[in-house]
């Protein structure tokens, strides 16, 4: 937990310009699969903001900066989203020293409920981003003696296959969430418990929009139409699962080789909770 965070951090960090538009930031976002940019200035190199998925995801209708879209542009969607990046982004960024511990950053990010931190040099330029997931993947193998059911989050937010995109954004920014298992049917425990029919990430969201080429071709009703797509369509049906008993390491070890952030825990093929990087911090924190 005293080693220097570098160790784990990204060295080659891909960062825009605040003048990138949105739609372009979403496409560098899905080619090199990342959930989160640095934004920095051109001449100085200096961290002026960060851009997520959940902006992205808040911009297409989750929260208030689809006012960018309704207000300043009158529904017009394809003028919208050739806005600069700089009109969604976050400008409070928390940047650590490229210097600071592990054991820094982890109690940073679970303080401010934030998944990723700019690491600057002493002339305060970008010098590495580590991430809730880089930490989590650090310890695959590790920390057998805690359990999925330790550290999971038992309330946990469900939706349907039946509910649209759009609806599916604003559940994920209302909320926080980065995922939302799909449920449906009835479990034999419970009748108010559902079984796991499959899981949607805001990454899949983002990817899908991309395919279907919103960004390029298609105008405001069409836009609109898209984002009424049932999430049947594009979520993951064999969701990745874990059971209670599970290990926290050999959750580090699933995320690394399936390269996700969370998975639900399921018990008789009914959610009990759901576990992600963040929940893996709280675990590290604790050594």
């Amino acid at each position: 937990m005293n080693e220097n965070i570098m160790k784990i951090a990204s060295k080659d960090v891909i960062s825009i310009p605040p003048s990138k538009s949105i739609k372009d930031t979403a496409k560098v976002m899905m080619e090199h699969q990342f959930r989160r940019l640095p934004v920095t200035d051109p001449g100085s190199g200096k961290v002026l903001g960060i851009v997520t998925v959940m902006d992205i995801l808040d911009f297409f209708g989750g929260g208030n900066k689809f006012n960018i879209i309704e207000k300043k542009y009158q529904d017009n969607f394809l003028a919208a989203i050739n806005e600069p990046v700089r009109e969604i982004m976050s400008r409070d960024v928390i940047c650590l020293s490229e210097k600071a511990s592990t054991k820094e950053v982890v109690d940073v990010m679970l303080s401010n409920q934030i998944g990723a931190l700019p690491l600057v040099d002493a002339d305060d330029n970008l010098a590495g981003i580590v991430t809730e997931r880089d930490i989590a993947l650090s310890l695959a193998g590790e920390m057998d003696d805690r359990t999925a059911q330790d550290y999971m989050s038992t309330k946990v937010f469900t939706t349907t296959p039946g509910t649209p995109i759009e609806g599916a954004c604003k559940i994920m920014v209302r909320n926080g969430l980065r995922r939302i298992p799909i449920v449906g049917g009835e479990a034999d425990i419970s009748k108010a418990a559902k079984k796991l029919l499959g899981i949607v990430t805001s990454t899949d969201i983002i990817r899908f929009l991309n395919a279907k080429e919103l960004f390029d071709n298609l105008n405001s009703n069409a836009a609109s139409k898209v984002l009424e797509t049932k999430l049947s369509d594009i979520m993951v049906k064999d969701a990745i699962i874990v059971e209670p008993e599970d290990t926290i390491g050999e959750i580090c070890e699933i995320f690394k080789i399936s390269n996700i952030g969370g998975v639900p825990v399921v018990k008789d093929n009914v959610v009990i909770g759901i576990i992600t990087e963040r929940d893996i911090l709280r675990a590290v924190k604790n050594l």
